[in-house]
């Protein structure tokens, strides 16, 4: 798919879903004056202490007793402290109605993330079918499923945000994962 950018916007018809209207309504109060700024995420936010997305596949991983991954799909990343940076940084320097990405990697296979699990829990791999992404993943899957890049090039360059912290691999290897 096509890589996602700060300036993307939804198309006018687009479906709402509560994370649009929310940065919709937030960004809204530039017009009246009032200094606001969205960051979007990156889906995998990790670091020691992760409760999140990737810490649910281990745990799903565990229990099926294989480490899954759905394809060829790719996720974009940030390490929780570069993502405390940048909302350090967009709080002190963002212009009214700015849009960030917190995205330290922007597209990451998921197959390295399921080898890395693979080798910290001592799992095979298995290429999950996108069909049957749900049964064997759960409400994860569909996420799973999704081939998501991102981009913080504008993030970058212009809050001066330079991600430093371990990388997503990095931190399956450390062990966080698995206690």
């Amino acid at each position: 798919g096509a890589v996602s950018v700060e300036t993307d916007r939804p198309a006018p018809d687009s479906a709402p879903t509560p994370r649009l209207q929310t940065e919709h309504d937030l960004l809204a109060f530039s017009e009246r004056g009032i200094r606001s700024a969205a960051i979007r995420f990156a889906p995998t936010v990790h670091g020691d202490g992760d409760h999140g997305f990737m810490a649910e596949l281990v745990r799903l991983d565990r229990e099926n007793r294989t480490s899954g991954y759905v394809g060829d799909t790719r996720w974009p990343a940030v390490h929780r402290l570069d993502a405390a940076k940048l909302v350090r940084l967009a709080l002190e320097n963002s212009p009214a109605g700015s849009v960030w990405h917190a995205v330290g990697e922007e597209a990451i296979p998921l197959r390295r993330v399921a080898e890395a699990i693979g080798r910290g829990l001592d799992l095979p791999l298995e290429d999950v079918a996108p069909d049957n992404a749900v049964d064997r993943l759960g409400w994860l899957g569909r996420f799973l499923a999704i081939d998501s890049t991102a981009t913080s090039e504008i993030t970058r360059r212009e809050l001066g945000w330079e991600p430093g912290h371990n990388t997503l691999i990095e931190d399956f290897e450390a062990g966080y994962y698995y206690r």
